[in-house]
C-alpha cells in the first residue's frame, strides 16, 4: 500500500504532466449531481483537492441527476449541451450510452491504473456495466424507520413497509418505480428470482402496482434523496425508502432517532458520463479531472464522507475513518457481509429496456 505521501507526490507529479497542455482546456465544468450528503462526499474527495491544484478552474453545480436522461435528451435535441459530466445510476448511463448521448470511455487509456498495479479495466472489472459509463460507488437503495415509533419490535424485513397494521403512519417511497416494485412483487409472494421475469409483463406490472395500492393513500411520494431523512427527522413518516449514505448521515452525523433497514436493500452502480458533443477544450478538461478523479486514493476518500463503497478493486484496502467522526466507514457500506444477507442487484439491462415504459405506467397509476 502506498503511503500518503507518496499518493500525494504521485498525484503532484500528474498534475505537472498536465501543465503544459493547461492552455488548452476550458476553466469552467457543470458538473451534475444529486445534492445532500452524496454530493459533498464529491466536493470533499475530488473536487476541492482538484481545484486546489488548478485554481484557475471554476466548477458550476447542478442538482438534476434524477432528470439526466430527459434533460440530455432535450439538450441534443436543441444542440446545446449545457453539461460537462454528469453523475447517474448504471441503468441510465446504458440508456444515454445506447442513444450516443454519452462518450465511450477508453478505459485504461483516459483513467488512471489501480494503485495495485491493475489496469482501470480489470480494477473496477463487473461496476463497468457499458462503455460509457465511469463506476464511482456501490450504493443501496434501502429503508429508514423511526426508532421510537415502532414499538418493541422494530422491523428487520422488507415487507414491514407493507404492514400497515404491526407498523401504522406514514410511509416515504420514491416518486419512480425502481425497488418499488421489485419490493411489491417480493412482498405480494413473487420468488426473488423470478421477479424480473414477472415485471417484464403487463399482468406483473399491474401485480405490483396493486399491491403498491395498498398503502398508497399512507405514502409521501419522495423525488429527492435528502426528503426521506428529513420526513423521519420531523416525525412526518414512520419509515420510508431512501440512498443508504442518506441514512447513514441522518444516524452517525446528525444523532437522529433512525434505524436502517438493510433487507432486501437494492445495490446499484454510480458513476459518471460524459455528455457526447462537448468542445475540444471542455471535453480535455473533463478527461483530466475524471482521470483524477476515479482514481483509487480518490475512489476511497470519498467514503471518509458517505457510505458508499468505491467501485474499484484497489479502494478497498484504502478505506480508512470518517473524516469528522473518527468511525470505522467498512461496517457500514452496502456490502458488508453483515449488510448483504438478503440484497436485490439492480438488473440494469432490464431497467435500460423497460424503464420509460414503467416510468409512464407508473406515473399513471399515481396520477390516479
Amino acid at each position: 500500500m502506498k503511503t500518503t505521501a507518496s499518493v500525494l507526490a504521485l498525484a503532484a507529479v500528474a498534475f505537472t504532466g498536465v501543465a503544459a497542455s493547461a492552455q488548452d482546456m476550458a476553466n469552467e465544468m457543470t458538473i451534475v449531481s444529486w445534492g445532500g450528503a452524496y454530493q459533498k462526499s464529491q466536493l470533499k474527495a475530488y473536487v476541492e483537492p482538484y481545484v486546489a491544484a488548478h485554481p484557475e478552474v471554476k466548477v458550476v453545480w447542478d442538482e438534476s441527476s434524477a432528470e439526466a436522461v430527459a434533460k440530455l435528451r432535450a439538450m441534443n435535441e436543441a444542440n446545446n449541451i449545457t453539461w460537462d459530466l454528469v453523475d447517474v445510476e448504471a441503468a441510465d448511463a446504458i440508456r444515454l450510452c445506447d442513444e450516443g448521448l454519452a462518450k465511450e470511455i477508453d478505459f485504461d487509456g483516459e483513467l488512471a491504473a489501480g494503485d495495485d498495479g491493475s489496469s482501470a479495466t480489470d480494477d473496477f472489472g463487473e461496476s463497468i456495466v457499458s462503455d460509457c459509463f465511469i463506476p464511482q460507488i456501490v450504493f443501496s437503495t434501502t429503508v429508514g424507520y423511526r426508532t421510537d415509533l415502532v414499538g418493541d419490535t422494530p422491523p428487520s424485513d422488507i415487507c414491514a413497509i407493507f404492514d400497515l397494521e404491526k407498523y401504522p403512519g406514514k410511509r416515504s417511497l420514491n416518486k419512480r418505480p425502481l425497488a418499488n416494485v421489485e419490493w411489491a412483487l417480493l412482498c405480494d409472494g413473487v420468488a426473488k428470482e423470478d421477479i424480473y421475469e414477472v415485471l417484464a409483463t403487463p399482468e406483473g406490472q399491474d401485480q405490483a402496482l396493486a399491491k403498491l395500492g395498498t398503502i398508497k393513500d399512507q405514502v409521501v411520494w419522495w423525488t429527492a434523496g435528502a426528503d426521506t431523512p428529513q420526513l423521519l427527522a420531523d416525525g412526518e413518516v414512520v419509515m420510508g425508502s431512501t440512498y443508504n449514505g442518506r441514512l447513514f448521515s441522518a444516524i452517525a452525523e446528525q444523532n437522529q432517532p433512525i434505524g436502517m433497514l438493510w433487507d432486501a436493500q437494492m445495490l446499484d452502480f454510480d458513476g459518471w458520463i460524459v455528455p457526447e458533443g462537448l468542445d475540444a477544450p471542455r471535453l480535455a478538461r473533463v478527461m483530466d479531472f475524471l482521470k483524477f478523479a476515479t482514481d483509487s486514493q480518490r475512489l476511497a476518500d470519498q467514503a471518509k464522507w458517505i457510505s458508499y463503497g468505491p467501485a474499484r478493486a484497489s479502494s478497498a484496502s484504502l478505506v480508512s475513518t470518517h473524516a469528522d467522526l473518527g468511525i470505522e466507514m467498512a461496517p457500514h457500506m452496502p456490502t458488508d457481509p453483515a449488510n448483504a444477507k438478503n440484497v436485490f442487484v439492480t438488473q440494469y439491462e432490464f431497467w435500460a429496456d423497460y424503464r420509460d415504459d414503467i416510468d409512464a405506467k407508473f406515473q399513471a397509476w399515481l396520477a390516479q
